[in-house]
């Protein structure tokens, strides 16, 4: 179709340039370097740079492409230098080769495919955003309003290129059960951390009964626990923590009442303002990507879809099973074939105010 290589080269000149969350000041940089050397005039506030069609007319539906540059910190196990962006073989290593580098050059080489076609029933917006790995504040949430009105979001995260229309939304809830401290040899006090094994025992058994289609039901795992700090003194406190995933038969504050309503614990949420969210099986995106052969599902992972007011699809290139893990990689076919699909679902496609 066009040319790859140059934006196969600028994955791995981000591979090389560290770039975890709050830190992305020089990746933003080497995207606003490369969209300038496009002959595209591009905006940045903070680490997120974003860039308009160039034929942007008022009163057209506006599609965005979205993906992120921000990456986790390493994790141990890595047996190569994660940000020497090594190609062996046509597999590119390197952290964020995969989450989510290889979707967000092949959402920028879409755009300047589309930016070049003569006509297209819709205005179009490149975005690479920031700390999208923490849902931080100076991400994609903190230039909405820059953006403006937009009909369609394209989120580029790794999913083989099927398309996710559906995705759990979060909610980390803050538990604390309380007691009364006594002494451990004599029957004195209340204990919190027997306080805290009921409401955790309830939550492990408890089912909500709607379940979603796609997403299926909502899930409460506690994760993590801590009470205690003197072996003969019975506890007075014991914290622990939930993680919820959320699905859209149930707001995360609905979510968050039913299991405040059964246990004794006091329980708060950290943040409420990550909700499921999904598009139409109608939506002519997903009835275009059906056409061409891809799949639906719903994904039980995080993205920016979740701060995102309006119509979005989950998209994009590479596995999210390597997302995270030591020698992260991306596969130079994917790229290409991502670019491809990207491409062949966008042109041509017709959607509405």
């Amino acid at each position: 179709m066009f040319n790859k290589e140059p934006y196969i080269n600028l994955l791995k000149a981000l591979i090389a340039t560290p770039s975890f969350s709050r830190e992305e000041d020089k990746t933003a940089t080497v995207i606003e370097h490369f969209i300038r050397q496009r002959g595209l005039p591009p905006q940045r506030a903070g680490n997120n740079v974003w860039v308009k069609s160039s034929q942007f007319e008022a009163g057209k539906p506006v599609v965005l492409l979205n993906s992120h540059h921000d990456t986790v910190k390493p994790v141990q196990g890595w047996q190569r230098n994660p940000h020497e962006p090594n190609e062996e073989n046509g597999t590119i290593f390197g952290l964020g080769s995969n989450d989510a580098g290889a979707s967000l050059v092949s959402l920028l080489a879409t755009f300047v495919y589309l930016n070049a076609l003569p006509h297209r029933s819709y205005n179009l917006i490149y975005a690479a955003t920031a700390e999208e790995e923490i849902s931080g504040k100076n991400g994609i949430a903190s230039i909405l309003e820059q953006l403006g009105t937009i009909n369609l979001g394209v989120v580029g995260e790794p999913t083989q290129m099927q398309m996710a229309i559906a995705e759990k939304g979060l909610v980390v809830i803050d538990g604390e059960a309380k007691g009364k401290a006594g002494h451990a040899a004599r029957n004195e006090g209340e204990n919190a951390i027997y306080k805290a094994l009921q409401d955790i025992q309830w939550i492990q058994n408890y089912a909500f009964p709607k379940k979603s289609e796609w997403l299926g039901a909502v899930k409460a795992t506690v994760t993590q626990i801590e009470a205690g700090y003197q072996h003969n003194v019975v506890p007075d406190s014991c914290k622990f923590v939930i993680d919820v995933r959320t699905q859209e038969c149930y707001s995360n504050q609905e979510v968050v009442d039913v299991l405040q309503q059964h246990t004794q614990s006091t329980l708060t949420p950290r943040s409420l303002r990550l909700n499921s969210s999904g598009i139409s099986v109608d939506h002519p995106i997903v009835q275009k990507g059906k056409a061409l052969g891809l799949s639906c599902y719903g994904s039980p992972t995080l993205s920016d879809q979740a701060l995102l007011p309006f119509t979005t699809i989950k998209i994009g290139v590479g596995d999210s099973a390597r997302s995270h893990t030591a020698n992260e990689y991306i596969l130079r076919k994917e790229i290409e074939q991502g670019i491809d699909t990207y491409c062949q679902l966008l042109e041509g496609l017709e959607i509405f105010n």
